[in-house]
């Protein structure tokens, strides 16, 4: 257990974090599962809705130092491929 009254505070703050962390990489999967079914089926505006909401949540995981800025461009290159090849 932490000593230090600044330790048991960065404790609890780390709980709070990793619980936030935690439910914004659960919807980055399943946003990033909906857009492999959207391009397995045959409507490209549904696959494009579904990359733009993907892309935007990476964002906001990026802004809020979620995920790595270079991870999440990684991740909107191969969505942008299912995009543009149902063009």
């Amino acid at each position: 257990m932490a000593n230090t009254k600044s330790a048991i505070k960065a404790a609890r703050k780390s709980l709070r974090n990793a619980a936030r962390n935690q439910a914004t990489k659960t919807r980055l999967k399943s946003l990033g599962k909906a857009v492999a079914k959207a391009a397995a089926g045959t409507d490209a505006e549904k696959t494009r809705a579904a990359a733009i909401a993907f892309s935007s949540a990476l964002d906001k995981a990026v802004k809020s130092n979620v995920i790595h800025r270079n991870a999440a461009s990684n991740h909107k290159s191969q969505i942008s491929k299912y995009v543009f090849a149902k063009k």
